[in-house]
């Protein structure tokens, strides 16, 4: 049952997109250690996150092999051992579909968080961009998206608990019948009122709400995927360059509007436009054709060998402007701590150049728009994301890069998280990517645009620039913190009381 959930988890994800199922990863493993010690409870949840991520964080692996993409989900796994230990100590109390659900988020708390600043991606709440859940994003963000998921699926076990002693237990067939009936009722009442909370939020429209930038985003595509994506350098650069032109040309020709700015992905110049005058005369050349300012994503060169993954507003009059750098970057594929240890693993860590982790909130005036940017695997972290919003965003920007990922899941994962951040912040998401997936994300999570992979693609529209605030930005952290240690208190309540009785037992 247990490999069963995990399954189901897996398949609800993007790649598959039968989002329904996420329900039943909760359900299945709620089921399994129900009755059960904690470690045995363990070993299943450790069956569950097995079955579930092995699969799921597979294009970790597409370049650099099997054993890192393993080790990952297997640490990664872990957590979810941690989680069906603490589900089946608890699994006796009442209200326990409650606390279960609540563990679920603490447990994604914790996985997004430790080590090395975690690792969030698979949690629950980014299965259900296209899902009934969507809209509880705006009120308590990507956690209560996953505990509302957890809640549905471990209502649905209650339920089957309870029909369960309605036909075996004679004694208990009221009773039963009873719990199997306001547990299903529950189950079916949590998405229902997800659904009702979308009514009084923002809509599909690009334009309402804020005064109007016209944006172009620019997915200028690499010679090749594959880890060598930008081996080929100047050719990445000159590919957003020359699809710039392109979209300057039609300017003229009355064929496309005006941007106001343009987005360029992560990467779009691995050389150094600031050392680099080659450079620097391309992306001029293509801001001055667009009449417009252009966010430049680009590898720059510090003192030493440390590099920064930088945002660079380009302006075709005064060139390099405001900055933003990365501040999170990715373990072991920006930076490798403890290098020796790692090497041991796999010799390709010898190939990653530590980046340097910013220090400033992603906020940048773009054309007349305030940006909020985020660089690629960072829209997975609620916090990188809420300083934007709170620094004043009045639209999100990801920039990011997913050539080394080659044709699997990976972008259409990450475009679900964009997706989930539009709905959290009432905001348009603009996702600018270097070979795919680039789009243009409705504050209500739809999609307006969406490109191909490794096809050159160009969008303009124009994007509203709001002001307004969601329940989830004034909150913030909050629900997490309120779910995690009600889920915390409930393995407690069982603790205490099995400690106090091993004591009695010795001393007696």
């Amino acid at each position: 049952m247990a490999a069963a959930g995990g399954l189901a988890l897996y398949l609800a994800f993007p790649g598959h997109d039968l989002y329904w199922l996420a329900v039943l990863g909760p359900a299945a493993l709620a089921l399994a250690v129900r009755g059960e010690r904690a470690r045995s409870g363990a070993w299943l949840g450790l069956v569950l996150g097995l079955v579930f991520l092995v699969p799921l964080l597979s294009w970790t692996g597409i370049y650099v092999g099997a054993f890192p993409w393993l080790v990952l989900a297997v640490f990664e796994a872990l957590y979810f051992a941690l989680l069906g230990g603490a589900l089946a100590a608890t699994s006796r109390l009442p209200a326990w579909p409650l606390w279960a659900a609540a563990l679920w988020v603490g447990a994604e708390a914790l996985r997004g968080r430790q080590p090395l600043g975690g690792f969030p991606w698979g949690r629950l709440g980014f299965s259900q961009a296209d899902g009934p859940f969507t809209a509880l994003a705006a009120y308590g963000g990507v956690p209560l998206v996953s505990f509302a998921v957890a809640l549905t699926g471990t209502l649905l076990a209650a339920g089957l608990v309870g029909l369960h002693r309605a036909t075996r237990r004679p004694g208990e067939r009221r009773a039963g019948r009873r719990g199997a009936a306001l547990a299903l009722v529950g189950a079916l009442a949590v998405p229902l009122v997800a659904v009702l909370a979308e009514l009084p939020l923002a809509g599909s429209s690009l334009t309402a709400g804020g005064p109007d930038r016209t944006v172009a985003v620019i997915q200028g595509n690499v010679p090749r995927a594959g880890l060598d994506f930008n081996a080929q350098r100047r050719a990445v650069l000159d590919n957003h360059a020359d699809q710039t032109l392109e979209l300057a040309a039609a300017v003229a020709r009355g064929e496309a509007a005006q941007p106001d700015l343009v987005i360029w992905p992560e990467n779009s110049s691995d050389i150094d436009p600031y050392t680099n005058a080659d450079a620097a005369r391309v992306i001029t050349r293509a801001a001055v054709a667009i009449d417009a300012p252009i966010l430049v994503g680009a590898v720059v060169q510090l003192p030493g060998e440390y590099v920064a993954n930088t945002a660079i507003v380009w302006d075709p009059v005064t060139g390099p402007g405001d900055t933003y750098v990365k501040r999170h970057p990715v373990p072991l594929a920006e930076y490798v701590p403890a290098r020796p240890f790692f090497r041991f693993f796999s010799p390709l860590v010898d190939r990653v150049t530590d980046f340097v982790h910013g220090t400033e909130v992603g906020i940048l005036d773009v054309g007349g728009a305030r940006v909020g940017d985020v660089i690629c695997f960072e829209v997975a972290y609620d916090g990188l994301v809420s300083d934007v919003v709170d620094a004043g965003a009045g639209m999100l920007v990801v920039q990011t890069n997913n050539a080394t990922f080659g044709y699997t899941d990976e972008s259409a994962q990450q475009l679900a998280m964009s997706r989930l951040r539009a709905v959290e912040y009432g905001r348009t998401v603009v996702v600018a990517a270097t070979s795919g997936i680039s789009a243009v994300v409705a504050p209500d999570g739809s999609l307006v645009q969406r490109s191909e992979l490794f096809t050159a693609d160009t969008f303009v529209e124009e994007i509203a620039q709001r002001d307004s605030s969601t329940v989830a930005e004034r909150l913030g952290a909050a629900p997490e913190w309120v779910l995690t240690a009600l889920g915390a208190g409930a393995v407690l309540a069982v603790a205490f009381p099995a400690l106090a009785r091993r004591r009695a037992e010795r001393g007696r």
